[in-house]
C-alpha cells in the first residue's frame, strides 16, 4: 500500500511529530507509514484524513506505483 502522507503532512506545515502527537502515536510510526514500511490500523487511517484535512481514499492506494493497476 503506498500513501500520500509526507506530502499532505508538508503541503498544511506539520512535523511528523506535531502530526504523531495529533493521532496518539510515536514520530516513528509517522515515519515508517510515509515510507510504507507500516500499514495503519482502520481507526488511525481515519485520524490521519482528519488531522490532514483529507479523506482515507485520497491518502492511501492498494497499488504500488511499480504494480499494474486491473483495467
Amino acid at each position: 500500500m503506498e500513501n500520500t502522507i509526507r506530502i499532505r503532512r508538508k503541503e498544511i506545515g506539520l512535523s511528523q511529530e506535531e502530526l504523531a502527537k495529533k493521532c496518539g502515536v510515536s514520530r516513528q510510526t509517522i515515519n515508517s507509514i510515509e515510507n510504507n514500511k507500516y500499514d495503519p490500523t482502520l481507526l488511525l487511517a481515519f485520524n490521519l484524513a482528519k488531522e490532514l484535512n483529507t479523506t482515507v481514499d485520497c491518502l492511501f492506494s492498494p497499488f504500488s506505483s511499480k504494480e499494474k493497476r486491473p483495467s
